[in-house]
């Protein structure tokens, strides 16, 4: 110990410069520490090595107790290593049995209060037994010799010395405000044990790392360990300074490619070869004669060559004009020899990937057969309307297919810039061709399929309208010569097979509208779903969820329940969900492994989609008078909707709820007036007119309704109020009315009756001048359902009305 430490120390233990303690606060032990016994003195997160003087702060009671002791009597302590550092009281069991013994170099009470302590580490020890008696922790322990070179010969204790300390420098070179006295001091040991403990002391290691070494008494494991922990540190180090030379080299990136670059023309220029442009200037010339331009782009490539040719490459239109050569040169010019269409496997393909739509496979096949007999002529374009999930985009992928060429899809949803179909000049920073020629050159081929998606949701704006832009696209006496804003030269689209699809012709401009031809797909029927399902949805959900048929089978009676009670679409976008939640309930089954096969039937479905989402609406509503079921057409396909008449005391106004727009209000106004004019023969009384308030209500009142068509089902809800009789209720109807009782012919007769089909009505009264329209109703559809022809309103009074009176005129009039 210190002779100057000793001196300082006074009579009470306590050193010079340090606030005295009394001898109650102190802890002093009444019996003196046995010589053979070591003062411990536990770390939280610190562990010190032999050789190795390091600062050390104490806090609490017994350390602090522990180390004026150690003071005072002059005494060597033993620095132990905690196994839990937030543990602020610790026993025996919780240090670590190997430490270090340590001289304390120097005390000192800091004016904040805080203990600081010296320590210099001497050697290691390791802990027989803690002895009882002290405030603080007594051991005895055995101390531990250091022996260089434990069952290894000197010269491998030397190579693993040799190498430690090459990376122990090499850290140090690496990080930065190193001080030379730690790399003199590592240059100068000459002990490997001692060169280990100081690398250990100073690398950023855990603490449980840094015990781990300690405890590691074998020099040559000791060294092993250490070299293993520094070169994982200098991988790091030598990443984080390969980063730092780039970012600084980053910064000066422009300014020496200029100088290389002048360089580089300089000694070419020496050598006769040039400017250096000569090679890429060749490659672009022979690329240029290879994309089989017509004269009129190949002139303006040349041009934009030699203009490439005399342009400096730290010029900023240089990659400007280089890109614009090589959109030229990608772009597929030349038109590939087209592969005969064989009409038979157009046809196969088309079964093959949809069931069901024959009349929309039978018009495609009349396509490809125009194609095929006249290869060069003015096709129409074609234009697929329908809901969602009904086959759309697919098609077009069929009808790639059969043509043997290659399809490219265009997104047209949400696009409200002309620049996306016409592209961008030159003159803008990032300027690209349009959605068009991007397409056709990511298809590689001037003859592709090309799918205009979502055509019925294009917008506008401030830059312009992209469905206007389209009409030189589709317009087959235009686009022959279609000029591009980015390319600005005439490209040909006659060849392209143009292909569109929407879901509602409404929002289509009416020049756009005019040049597609229009292919209505309506919605499927049950047995054409679960075809669907069984062909198709199954096997594609069983493949996306890692299965086989082997381990799950889906049964048709399955099918049928989740068609008919878990959705409700015209597609089978949802069927395809629901199939895919069952499929996932089995996967999970099979991969725990509670069996290898898994039949799904009709009664394991609550269990695994819960109760039924859909239920049968129809027996409840109309089995009051006053309600009728009608049939809409929505933009997803057909659906049912019910109109409520209800009669309240009043003075004979009309009240409508539900959202109905002008036209159904006047439908309604048209019935109750038609209602008013033939009250005699209907066999109600007219004076209820005049005492009562009637209430026309249409469910879904969130849901805007407009249209003529459900002036039938009002003039029903009305009649069925006022004479106390029910409508049938397998049964829904549509219809203009006139006042005159004439019942007018509406559309979407097809979407309507499947959507009666799909609700399990048996009946629907249609106006007779529809019946055009029978020939587009599935057969499917046509067997499910009785069609009623409506000529008059007498008509659909006679076959709408339930014979069973519920309550009369009469008994209606005493209880208003």
């Amino acid at each position: 110990m210190r002779e100057d430490l000793r001196e300082d120390l006074t009579s009470t233990g306590t050193p010079a410069g340090a606030s005295r303690m009394p001898a109650a606060e102190s802890g002093r032990p009444t019996a003196e520490v046995p010589a053979d016994a070591l003062i411990i003195l536990p770390t939280r997160n610190f562990v010190l090595f032999p050789g190795i003087v390091f600062p050390l702060s104490i806090g609490r009671p017994a350390s602090i107790a522990a180390a004026q002791e150690a003071v005072r009597l002059q005494r060597q302590v033993g620095v132990v290593l905690q196994r839990d550092s937030e543990q602020n009281d610790p026993a025996p069991i919780d240090l670590h049995r190997i430490g270090t013994v340590a001289n304390i170099a120097r005390y000192v009470t800091a004016p904040d209060g805080a203990h600081h302590l010296i320590c210099q580490g001497v050697q290691r020890f390791r802990v027989v037994e803690y002895l009882n008696g002290w405030p603080f922790f007594v051991a005895r322990v055995e101390r531990i010799e250091e022996v260089e070179g434990q069952q290894v010969t000197d010269k491998q204790i030397e190579a693993r010395f040799v190498n430690l300390r090459r990376q122990a420098l090499e850290a140090l070179a690496l990080l930065p405000g190193v001080p030379q006295e730690l790399i003199g001091t590592i240059q100068s040991v000459s002990s490997p044990s001692q060169l280990a403990d100081l690398v250990a002391a100073y690398m950023d290691l855990k603490p449980d790392e840094k015990q781990e070494i300690l405890e590691t008494i074998d020099i040559a494991a000791r060294l092993d360990r250490i070299s293993r922990l520094l070169a994982g540190r200098l991988e790091v180090l030598r990443l984080s300074e390969e980063i730092g030379k780039q970012t600084r080299a980053s910064l000066d990136e422009r300014q020496r490619e200029v100088l290389l670059r002048e360089q580089m023309a300089a000694i070419q220029r020496q050598l006769g070869e040039g400017d250096g442009k000569g090679a890429e200037i060749k490659e672009l010339s022979e690329a240029i004669t290879k994309a089989q331009m017509p004269k009129e782009v190949e002139e303006q490539a040349r041009k934009e060559l030699r203009r490439l040719e005399r342009m400096s490459e730290a010029s900023p239109e240089h990659s400007m004009v280089r890109s614009y050569l090589d959109w030229l040169i990608e772009l597929p010019w030349a038109l590939p020899e087209d592969k005969p269409i064989d009409i038979g496997e157009a046809r196969r393909i088309l079964d093959e990937d949809h069931f069901g739509l024959e009349k929309i496979k039978r018009r495609i096949v009349e396509y490809l057969a125009v194609r095929k007999l006249a290869p060069h002529g003015k096709a129409p374009i074609l234009c697929f309307v329908g809901p969602p999930g009904v086959g759309k985009t697919s098609l077009g992928q069929s009808i790639a297919r059969a043509m043997g060429r290659k399809f490219v899809r265009v997104s047209l949803g949400g696009v409200h810039d002309e620049a996306e179909i016409r592209g961008h000049r030159r003159t803008y920073i990032g300027a690209l061709p349009g959605n068009i020629i991007q397409a056709i050159r990511k298809a590689g081929a001037r003859n592709c399929v090309m799918m205009l998606d979502e055509i019925d949701k294009l917008g506008s704006g401030i830059h312009g309208d992209p469905a206007s832009a389209l009409l030189e696209v589709l317009d087959p006496e235009q686009n022959n010569s279609f000029r591009d804003n980015y390319l600005a030269v005439p490209f040909d689209l006659s060849r392209v097979v143009f292909i569109t699809t929407a879901n509602v012709l409404d929002t289509i401009p009416g020049p756009l509208r005019d040049r597609m031809e229009i292919i209505a797909l309506t919605g499927y029927t049950e047995s054409e779903k679960l075809q669907i399902a069984r062909r198709y949805l199954v096997r594609r959900q069983l493949e996306a969820n890692g299965l086989t048929a082997e381990q799950v089978e889906v049964t048709d009676g399955a099918l049928r329940e989740i068609i008919r009670h878990f959705t409700r679409e015209a597609g089978v976008r949802n069927l395809e969900r629901e199939i895919g939640r069952v499929l996932r309930h089995a996967a999970v089954r099979i991969a725990e492994g509670e069996t290898r096969h898994l039949r799904i039937d009709l009664a394991e479905l609550p269990a695994i989609l819960g109760a039924r989402q859909i239920e049968d609406e129809v027996a409840m509503r109309v089995s009051v008078p006053g309600v009728a079921t009608g049939l809409a057409w929505t933009p997803v396909g057909g659906d049912i909707l019910f109109v409520e008449a209800t009669r309240i005391p009043g003075g004979g106004k009309l009240i409508l709820t539900g959202q109905l727009g002008d036209v159904m209000r006047e439908s309604a106004q048209a019935a109750l007036s038609l209602v008013k004019n033939r009250a005699a023969s209907i066999g109600i009384d007219p004076a209820l007119f005049e005492k009562s308030d009637i209430h026309i209500h249409v469910p879904a009142g969130a849901i805007p309704k407009d249209g003529p068509s459900a002036g039938v089902a009002m003039f029903m809800a009305l009649v069925s109020l006022l004479t106390g009789r029910t409508i049938r209720r397998d049964t829904a109807m549509t219809g203009e009315i006139s006042l005159r009782g004439l019942v007018l012919p509406v559309g979407g007769i097809k979407e309507k009756t499947a959507a009666a089909a799909r609700a399990g009505l048996g009946r629907v009264m249609l106006p007779a001048r529809n019946r055009k329209d029978l020939e587009d109703i599935s057969e499917e559809v046509k067997q499910q359902l009785e069609f009623v022809w409506l000529e008059t309103v007498a008509d659909a009074i006679a076959a709408g009305l339930d014979v069973q009176t519920v309550e009369t005129a009469e008994g209606s009039a005493r209880a208003a």
